[in-house]
């Protein structure tokens, strides 16, 4: 992967090197889960077991970002499941560095980003696929502000403004209407991924992906999903100056152009 030179992660169990065009093989599974995980020791656990029971077939790649609580020893437990390859960074990088060394691994035909917090729910991997399958978007976000089912939402908050800026710089600088840019549950072709050439560390993954599929012309839509967010106290990880990043991200890529040969229509749609 081009970018920035980063150090390689240590599988802990082996993982054979896949060809490029390895999501489109028939024994390839539907769904590729990423997990980047740090210091989740008390949640990996039942993140994996619901994960695992959520619809379609999928593999798992979870990789442990360092982690110093005791996450490590609870994800031996997963080392040689079927559906399951554990990776790990010796340091901690951040969520973005994490996303790029599972994606060398992914061979589903799409991919979903899984937080290992249980803030988000795996059974609404339907709600966030159904639209690629049918082809009513090439991307689907789960948003947190749209109705969903149920579900403890984020309140009125400095967090929820920070969302809201972000919305808004993305429609200023893009030109796409979004309610949740910050949203964990973000569904790509695992091949529309790679060719964004990503090189976020941190969780300014999701303002680089986000500019670039508009960047790119992906048909953009949003599902409800549920959710249930945790504080600061109970371990939520993001910080205020997490949000300077993202929209300095949203400028720096604003500029950014696919390498050639990739699908750029004259505009971004989004539902």
């Amino acid at each position: 992967m081009s970018g920035h030179a980063t150090p390689e992660a240590a599988p802990a169990r082996q993982t054979a090197s896949m060809p490029s065009d390895c999501a489109l093989r028939p024994e390839a599974p539907l769904l590729t889960v990423i997990v980047p995980v740090y210091n989740e020791a008390g949640t990996v656990d039942e993140i994996l077991r619901r994960v695992l029971a959520a619809p379609y077939s999928k593999e798992i790649i979870v990789v442990d970002d360092g982690s110093t609580d005791g996450t490590a020893h609870a994800l031996e437990a997963w080392t040689g499941h079927s559906q399951i390859t554990v990776l790990k960074h010796p340091k901690n990088r951040g969520k973005g560095a994490a996303v790029r060394t599972a994606l060398e691994h992914a061979r589903g035909r799409f991919t979903i980003i899984q937080d290992a917090d249980l803030e988000y729910d795996p059974q609404d991997y339907r709600r966030v696929v159904e639209p690629l399958l049918s082809g009513q978007a090439e991307v689907v976000y789960g948003s947190r502000y749209l109705q969903a089912t149920s579900g403890k939402r984020p309140g009125r908050s400095l967090f929820r403004l920070g969302v809201s800026v972000l919305n808004l710089g993305v429609r200023l600088l893009y030109g796409l209407r979004l309610t949740d840019e910050a949203t964990c549950y973000k569904v790509f072709p695992t091949e529309a991924l790679r060719r964004m050439d990503l090189q976020s560390e941190r969780f300014e993954f999701c303002p680089e992906v986000t500019a670039k599929l508009c960047r790119m012309g992906l048909k953009v839509r949003e599902v409800p999903i549920q959710y249930n967010a945790r504080s600061v106290r109970d371990g939520k990880k993001i910080r205020w100056v997490d949000g300077v990043h993202a929209l300095s991200a949203l400028w720096k890529w604003r500029s950014w152009r696919p390498a050639p040969g990739t699908r750029v229509p004259d505009r971004v749609h989004a539902d």
